[in-house]
Order: C-alpha cells, then structure tokens, then sequence
C-alpha cells in the first residue's frame, strides 16, 4: 500500500516518447474514427454507456443505467435481462449468419476444428441439457478446469444458458489449487479433460484433476471428461460419477434448451486471482454490465467486425481469455481462433503460420511473447505472409519502447496501428489505451483513458499529480464491466480496492475511489505510462524508481531481449539495482555487454540507477500465465533461502540463476 507520510512519492524518469499516427486508410475504416466521442461520453456519463448496452439483446429493458446508490457496491442496468450465450450464439444464427465461422481451434500437432455458429448453437444447447441433466441449476457455480480445447469455450457458454455461473482454472494450475477454488466456490460440478499437449508431449490432466477432487471438501456431484487425447491417453477409468463428455453429447443429441433470463446484476462467472499468495480472490463479474463491456471494448479498442477473422493468443483460464476470446468477439458474430499449444513448437514460426494460415485481421498477445519473438529474430515472421493483418494488441504488462517498435515493424508491417492496453482481472476490460482510429500511439506508453473512463495519476495525498510527473493510478468513477465485490467477501472488497484513497464512510459515490495499484506517469497529452505494481518499485538511496523504466532503458539497449530489476540489500544505498538480463541469440554475454547495460541505464535515467550487479540468464522465473516472479529474483539478490517454485512454469531456472550469482 501507498505510504502516506509523503515520503512515498514515486519517481519517473523515462525519456521522451517517439509518436506514431494510424494511417489514413485504417482510420478511414475504423468504427471509431471520431475525436468527439471522449467530450462526449464525459459530457453524457453515465448515459453514455447507453451505447455499450445497445450492442446487446436484451429480454427486458434495464430501468436505470447506473444505480450508484450504495458505493462502491455499484449496479448497472438495473432491472434489465437477457442471456449471455443468446447475445453470443442464437441471435447471429437467428441473424443470418449460422454459416459463418465461430471458432477456428488448431491443436498443437496441427489438427484443426472448425465451428460456425450453428455448429456452436447446437453443441452449447446439448451440453446444457447434459448440465442439467446432472442435476446443474440456475445459480449452481461449474468448474472449468480445461486447457485451450474448443469444449471451454462451449462449456461456458451452456453454463451462460442455464444460468449457472462458472468458474475457469487455468489447467496449468496445480491439484490443490483447484481444491482451493472449488472449496471456496462452493462448486459441486467440474469439467476437465483426460490430458493435453505442450510442446509435443501428451500431459496427464485427469490425473491432476481426480488429486484436485480428493481436497473438494464438501463432495463432487458430477465430473465431465473430454476425451482430448486419445489413443496417447494414460488409461484412466472413469469413476462412479464421472461421465464421459462425448457420450453426454450423444444422449443428449438435438436437444434445445431455452436461454434463462438472466438479470444484468446476477452473476455470469467467478475468476480467482492472486493465488500465488495467500488465499485466492474470487473476483465476480456480472451479466450486463461485463458483456456490454466486453462487447463495446472489442468494437471500439480492437475494431472488431463480424466479417474478421480475429486472435487473442491468451489462454481462457485468465481474464483476457475470457473477455477477449470469447465473451466480447462472440457477442459481436466474428471468428476468433484458439490455439492449443506454445509458439515454439514443432518451429519458433508457429504464430505466424496460423496468422497466415487463416489469414488473421487482428493479433492480439502479451509483451512477454513479443520479447520471446525479438530474441529468436526477425526471420521468423520474415518466412510469413502476415499482410493480412490490420491491427495488433498487447495485453498483460508494460510494453517497453523497443518490443513495442520490434512488433509494428516486423510484424505490422509499419501499417497496423499497435493497441497497448492496461487493464485488470478485476476491471472485466480494457481501460487505458489509444482509441486506434482516433489516437497517435507513443511507443511504451498505453495511452489515454478511454471514454467514460476516469483514470488520474495522484500523489499519496490524493492529488492530482503535474504533467511529467509519477504517481498513483486510481479509477474515481465506476464502469460497466467492473467487478461487484469479491464472492462472499465483500469486507476484503472494500479493503482491497477502495479504501487507500475513498472516505469509506461517505454514502456520496465522488467519495469512492478505485485504486489497482499501479503506479503510472502522465504527460501533457494525458497518457499515461504503466510503471508496474507499486510493490514493483526500487527504493535506491530514498529515490523510489520503478522497475519499468529501468527495464526498458536495459531493453534498449542492442543485442537485450529481456530484462527484469529487482531491489537487493545494500548497506549504504539501502536498495540496491540487480538486473537480470536475456541476450538475443548470438550475442556475447561478456563484461563489455554488462558495461553496456550499465552505460545505457544511466544515460536513460541517471547515475541513480546504475545496476550494482548484472546477471545473464537464459530465463526468467515466470509464472505460468507469464509473470515475472521478481519475489524469488529478490531472494537471489539477498541471499535469501527460497520460497515456493511451485507456481512457476520454468522451476529449475531458479538453481541455474543462483549459482550464475554465486560465480558472479
């Protein structure tokens, strides 16, 4: 939390930013094209939210656009009802376009499925009698604990159709973290898989899962498995109450399900967070307000049309998976494309021959993957016809200036306009970013808040910060497609996301303020850089800097894919730099290239800066929705025993860094 003794005040000193303008020809296609829109949703908030709201059909209209009357437990389209797997299945069939393609799925050995909305309208109505013929009903919370395989998307969709919320585990989650969630859900109902691939090799996932079970304290009532694997499958038997998913679909062939009216503030899904430490946080979203959300951001942020062929290479057990892969495209009718495995396999081009395969209009991945692709080289997208594309997108983290220029040139082509977007778990959409047929991009910089969003830098006071200047990012109106409280917690809802900057006693919503706890840099222009977490910052000599900035002044310099900082003891600085640092293939890992970094962190930033130690490492600790996990690089610096490594995708990075700085 924010020190409040104005000590605090955090520093940025991030040098200029270049500008880039969207071409003539994507603006003049842009379906929002027109600067008027921010004066106007400010001028008509919160009416203006209206136009969200329309892009949906709704059973019953909503009486009130917001009900703002008991802060911050905010509601939106009061009174309104519909049904989220109508809006993103039914209405489009209904609509004329039953032929036209869903889902396009690769799988990691190539094989491929193809549904269009008919095939997805009748695939969610028979598994949602299968649901409820297991005894699933209205309110009932379904666990989803399945990888990147085309029944996810339709298992969520037939819980949206019953009026059963569900609730997605990463599958890379461990057994007892699916104890854990399903525990505190109270979710009787799981669908999972028999297994899947990753990077060539057959993974036992039922395994995983029946561990997971064994924890659920108060009893499974039925399992659904997906036979994703098999002849490679590992010879499970199913038990007593778990029902093979093809079978279910074969009873159950034909049958229709009328949609539930759902009201706009009942729960769509619960989306647990932060379960790297502590107690996972059940984040819960809602029917209208997310859907609108969703729908609205990915017509106006990502320019979404129905005639697109559309990818978010995300994974749905993460928030962005959901929003952007299937709630907010398929609410719009267009074709979104899931791919079950990693970039590097069988080859290091394997994005870019699904991007030319189906001819992509719009790619949307993380920093983290862009960083990868730097470091194997540009001859990779240099294989590819990519100039189907339109327009990109980051999602995930900060994106430094140079990954930022990488991905618009080699990948862009220099003529899609890039889309840096901030946004959280707990937010449901995009928040910060530039409007791409509107707004110049500046490169390492998300943007402006979009409109109707009141996104402001503050100091540890509350006050608004000058241009030029670092601070505090807090959110001072609410928005559709936030969070509602935390599921059966709304006390830890108060105190995690509003309390450091709100009069917690006021009854007046101007009083409520959303703080996500980041810390951020403004210009004159009113964009606004993401520094990280307000944990993610470096206190060197009473200077707070934030690790943001000195990973990209690390990033820019040539022959540096990928860096991350970290504080490490020291006795006069009290904080020292540690930097560890990726190279790009074929470069020299050498006392010249360490001087270089060291050279080029203070002629960005300042001698303040200056890293007291440089380690390269192949990898990155990270966890497996492609965090840094800086705890454990801290540790290493210290000298620390260890924490937990079992989050981590790559554990035994952690040994090869600490004897790297054992030699060092």
């Amino acid at each position: 939390m924010v020190d409040g003794d104005g000590d605090g005040e955090l520093e940025a000193r991030l040098v200029e930013q270049e500008e880039f303008e969207p071409s003539e020809e994507f603006v003049a296609q842009a379906n929002v094209s027109d600067p008027a829109v921010y004066e106007e949703f400010e001028e008509n908030w919160p009416a203006c939210w209206e136009q969200a709201a329309e892009m949906l059909d709704w059973d019953d209209d909503y009486d009130e656009v917001l009900d703002d009357s008991n802060p911050p437990f905010y509601k939106w389209f009061t009174g309104g009802k519909l049904n989220v797997s109508y809006n993103c299945v039914d209405r489009h069939v209904e609509n004329g376009d039953k032929n036209r393609v869903a889902i396009k799925w690769e799988g990691e050995h190539g094989d491929t499925r193809t549904y269009t909305y008919q095939d997805l309208y009748r695939e969610v109505n028979e598994f949602a009698a299968a649901l409820r013929d297991l005894g699933v009903e209205e309110d009932d919370v379904v666990t989803l604990y399945m990888p990147m395989v085309p029944e996810l998307p339709i298992a969520m969709l037939a819980c949206a159709r019953i009026g059963a919320p569900h609730s997605v585990v990463f599958a890379g989650f461990s057994a007892d973290a699916l104890a854990t969630r399903m525990n505190s859900a109270d979710s009787r109902y799981l669908v999972t898989c028999d297994g899947y691939y990753r990077r060539g090799d057959a993974l036992d996932h039922l395994d995983k899962a029946n561990e997971g079970l064994d924890g659920v304290d108060h009893g499974v009532d039925a399992t659904v498995v997906v036979d994703r694997l098999g002849d490679d499958g590992f010879g499970h038997d199913l038990k007593g109450n778990q029902h093979d998913w093809d079978d279910l679909m074969d009873d159950h062939a034909g049958e229709r399900v009328d949609p539930v009216q759902r009201d706009a503030e009942d729960m769509l899904f619960l989306m647990y967070t932060s379960g790297t430490t502590g107690q996972p946080k059940g984040v819960k979203h809602t029917t209208g307000g997310y859907l609108a959300y969703a729908a609205w951001t990915s017509h106006a942020v990502l320019d979404i049309e129905k005639e697109d062929t559309y990818w978010c290479s995300a994974d749905i057990g993460w928030i962005t998976g959901h929003s952007y892969i299937v709630y907010g495209p398929l609410a719009l009718g267009t074709t979104t494309v899931m791919y079950e495995g990693t970039p590097d396999f069988p080859r290091r081009d394997r994005l870019w021959d699904i991007i030319e395969k189906y001819s992509v209009d719009i790619f949307y991945t993380a920093p983290t993957a862009i960083r990868a692709f730097m470091k194997w080289g540009s001859r990779f997208p240099e294989e590819h016809d990519l100039s189907s594309l339109r327009l990109l997108g980051t999602v995930g983290e900060p994106i430094n200036p140079r990954a930022w220029k990488w991905y618009y040139q080699h990948i862009g082509d220099e003529e899609c306009p890039v889309v840096d977007t901030w946004w959280q778990t707990e937010t449901g959409g995009m928040m910060i970013t530039t409007l791409p047929g509107i707004k110049k991009m500046k490169p390492g910089s998300a943007g402006p808040p979009l409109p109707g969003i009141d996104a402001q830098i503050v100091d540890t006071k509350g006050e608004q910060v000058d241009a030029g200047r670092a601070g505090y990012l807090t959110v001072n109106k609410p928005w559709p497609g936030m969070l509602r409280t935390l599921y059966k917690n709304d006390e830890r809802f108060v105190q995690e996301y509003w309390q450091e900057y709100s009069d917690t006693d006021s009854d007046d919503p101007d009083d409520w303020v959303y703080f996500p706890e980041d810390g951020a840099k403004i210009d004159a222009d009113d964009y606004i850089t993401i520094l990280g977490r307000v944990d993610d910052v470096i206190n060197v000599s009473g200077h707070r800097l934030g690790t943001m900035e000195i990973e990209s002044a690390i990033v820019g310099v040539p022959g540096v894919a990928e860096a991350a900082v970290v504080g490490g003891d020291h006795e006069v600085k009290g904080e020292a730099v540690y930097a560890y640092v990726i190279t790009e293939e074929g470069q020299e890992e050498d006392d010249e290239m360490r001087g270089r970094i060291v050279e080029g962190v203070e002629d960005a930033i300042g001698p303040i800066a200056r890293p007291e130690a440089v380690i390269f490492t192949p990898e990155l600790p990270k966890t497996r929705s492609g965090k840094i996990m800086r705890r454990l690089l801290e540790e290493i610096a210290n000298g620390d025993e260890l924490g937990d490594t079992t989050t981590l995708r790559n554990p035994e990075i952690v040994d090869e860094i600490q004897r790297k700085v054992q030699v060092d």
